[in-house]
């Protein structure tokens, strides 16, 4: 059997899965009822549908902050050498990606909401109780706890192909460990910070579960509204033409971050 013939099962499964809804998805957002018109992407231009994609894009890049802010000092201690037990600890951060997404969110919001365990706690200790949910902070805080495992697993497997002679180098000539860290260790490990930013900004970017569940509906995203078309209104030209706007925008963040990742593996950086 001719090695390129062992790719055509995927071939078929891409074109069927994957080129045959975007077609559609194209189609739909420039024919309504069998004529071309922009009609969906003017009704697009509405300041409540631009507040919203500019939302999106605010709260999905304050959760890659958060992510990265938070991830790239465990990816570190992990891939440190007298650190032990570090595979208990990957195993902690990668666990709750085996359970499904629903599933989590559905726990956190039973956790979370106003008559929810925490609260239930506070009012057991006579505390105050706290409005967790219905707000941007719940969801910031769905999609940190989502999507953290995606930004820690690539900077610490970028740290740990680092070589430890070019540490090592940089202390031999003189440098201190905030300098090796700025000049050897971070450069080196862009790659899987740009990595990690992609696959945490992109699901944010485009979530719509999250939203629902910790948003409580009181915080719309272009996710919601790309659902609400499809699902409710049957809106499917309107829904196609907020999908290809996102998708401009998913290409344009790919290929600045891959550009980016170019200049850093050649030094562009420093």
């Amino acid at each position: 059997m001719h090695r390129k013939s062992l790719a055509y099962p995927y071939l078929i499964w891409a074109a069927l899965f994957i080129v045959v809804p975007l077609l559609l998805i194209v189609y739909f957002s420039f024919f309504k009822e069998g004529h071309f018109t922009l009609q969906s992407y003017q009704k697009f231009l509405e300041d409540y549908y631009i507040k919203s994609l500019f939302r999106s894009i605010e709260l999905a890049f304050i959760s890659t902050v958060i992510c990265l802010v938070l991830a790239y000092p465990l990816a570190m201690i992990l891939s440190g050498k007298e650190m032990s037990n570090k595979q208990i600890i990957l195993l902690l951060v990668v666990l709750p990606m085996w359970m499904n997404s629903l599933l989590r969110t559905y726990a956190w919001a039973s956790l979370l909401e106003n008559n929810g365990v925490i609260n239930n706690m506070l009012k057991t200790l006579q505390l105050p109780t706290i409005k967790f949910l219905y707000g941007n902070g719940a969801v910031i805080f769905g999609m940190v706890y989502n999507f953290f495992p995606f930004m820690v697993l690539p900077i610490y497997n970028v740290l740990c192909k680092i070589d430890g002679s070019l540490v090592e180098a940089s202390y031999d000539l003189g440098a201190d460990k905030i300098t090796t860290f700025r000049r050897v260790i971070l450069p080196l490990s862009m790659p899987g910070v740009i990595t990690g930013a992609v696959m945490v900004f992109m699901p944010a970017l485009t979530t719509f579960l999250i939203t629902r569940l910790l948003g409580g509906g009181k915080v719309t995203l272009i996710g919601n509204i790309i659902e609400e078309q499809f699902t409710r209104t049957r809106d499917l030209e309107f829904g196609s033409a907020v999908s290809m706007i996102l998708m401009i925008i998913v290409f344009i963040t790919l290929s600045f971050m891959s550009k980016k990742d170019s200049l850093d593996k050649g030094g562009g950086l420093f």
